[in-house]
């Protein structure tokens, strides 16, 4: 255990997934997948009470191209004092970047955009640096964009050109794990982390403790956090037992 309780602390980020005005979860990422999960706010709040330094902000609608939450998100963010968020869905040009960086916003998380148009993401990137990260969502080395439901291209070469671009951290999902509760894919985080130098954000998957302090001992590696969603939601573990293991 003194080996464990020397490792650098896991930054969880508890997730907060918005669809219809109401705070979500979906299996691998699929639209007619939600269960709701009550007020985004709430369900917010509940993470900050509970210790959280971070919130991953979903608007699932944008992401899914079917419409917007943006006054909630808005208000979830005006609502954390003292918590930091990163955004996500439907960045896509100047316009929603903008909007997302004036809600409070701490950083940007860029998905589909990203894949489909590279200049604007280099532009942006170049722009803003630190306060945009590039979500990387994977079935195999293959990227799903568009919401999950169309192919993006080689991960490794996506990864070449945004490392290219400067791109300054990476939010890596395996969606074949997304909301299924059989842990996070340890391999995939390993060899991202082997072919960049920037840190990782890991996501989908966690189902235990156990997850999180095998993800913790990546942190020497690269991986910097770790985003919970459903276990959190389904009661397998407090967040706060969760940031325990994670030393955060």
């Amino acid at each position: 255990m003194n080996d464990f309780a020397s490792t650098p602390a896991l930054t969880l980020l508890p997730a907060v997934d918005v669809a219809g005005g109401k705070a979500v979860r979906l299996t691998q990422g699929a639209a007619g997948t939600e269960t709701s999960y009550g007020d985004p706010v709430d369900a917010a709040l509940a993470w900050a009470r509970q210790g959280a330094s971070w919130v991953h902000l979903v608007d699932l609608d944008a992401a899914f191209g079917r419409g917007s939450n943006a006054p909630i998100l808005r208000k979830v963010i005006k609502s954390l004092r003292g918590v930091q968020v990163e955004l996500s869905g439907g960045i896509r040009d100047d316009a929603s970047l903008e909007a997302a960086l004036e809600s409070g916003a701490t950083r940007i998380n860029l998905g589909t955009a990203a894949l489909e148009n590279p200049e604007w993401a280099a532009d942006v990137i170049g722009r803003y640096g630190e306060a945009i990260a590039v979500g990387l969502d994977v079935r195999g080395t293959t990227l799903a964009a568009r919401g999950w439901t169309r192919e993006g291209g080689d991960l490794w070469q996506v990864l070449d050109r945004l490392e290219g671009a400067g791109c300054s951290r990476y939010v890596v999902t395996d969606v074949t794990k997304d909301g299924m509760l059989k842990g996070p894919n340890l391999d995939l985080l390993r060899e991202v982390t082997q072919r960049t130098p920037k840190p990782v954000i890991a996501s989908g998957g966690i189902a235990s403790l156990d997850d999180i302090a095998a993800l913790r001992e990546l942190v020497p590696l690269g991986v910097e956090g770790a985003i919970v969603g459903k276990a959190l939601y389904a009661g397998a573990f407090t967040l706060a037992e969760a940031l325990d293991v994670a030393g955060s």
